[in-house]
């Protein structure tokens, strides 16, 4: 069983740059910058368990992905996490649908990830603000918290979803967040 452990936490934009020329300073590893299209379902026995499923586009490379809560005592998140490539993507939005759960948001994100130590760290955009995720073990996790200076920095603990449903707009039933697209000229 794979389990995802992380932080995640809003910010602004001058905390988001402090944070950016930090992970320079500390000799944290940049790695890639993605733009990616989510599609979070719901429903039925997942709903139950806290579990969803969701389709991450990135370019041409789709990624299935279900994520299961697991509670804890501690202030990170913990999650059952099983992911696959998916080849077809709306072959395998209509298993999804078929299957009985249904799409619940859609959102855009701008990611852009560090390696620093032994976490992961990813600096996100959507439409509605800007976050960042630290993923590693609780220890490790603090230990980066630490040396970023992200005491004062308080943690958020909606996932994407939530925040497109706070945040975004309701269509069709489904909360959607995406970037405005200007015209070409």
């Amino acid at each position: 069983m794979n389990i995802e452990t992380e932080r995640k936490y809003k910010l602004s934009v001058k905390r988001h740059d402090e944070i950016v020329q930090k992970l320079a300073e500390l000799g944290a590893a940049f790695d890639k910058e993605v733009f990616e299209v989510n599609y979070q379902h719901r429903g039925g026995e997942m709903d139950e368990r806290g579990a969803t499923l969701r389709l991450r586009k990135i370019g041409d490379f789709t990624v299935l992905t279900y994520k299961e809560k697991i509670k804890t005592d501690d202030s990170a998140k913990h999650k059952i996490e099983y992911e696959t490539t998916v080849g077809d993507v709306d072959a395998t939005e209509r298993i999804i649908e078929r299957l009985g759960y249904r799409l619940t948001a859609v959102y855009e994100k701008r990611r852009k990830y560090w390696r620093l130590d032994d976490v992961e760290v990813v600096m996100d955009e959507l439409p509605f603000g800007l976050y960042m995720e630290i993923e590693g073990t609780v220890e490790a996790i603090e230990a980066a918290e630490s040396n970023l200076g992200l005491k004062e920095l308080e943690r958020e603990p909606r996932g994407y979803p939530r925040l497109t449903i706070k945040y975004g707009k309701t269509i069709d039933g489904v909360a959607v967040a995406k970037f405005e697209r200007t015209a070409a000229v």
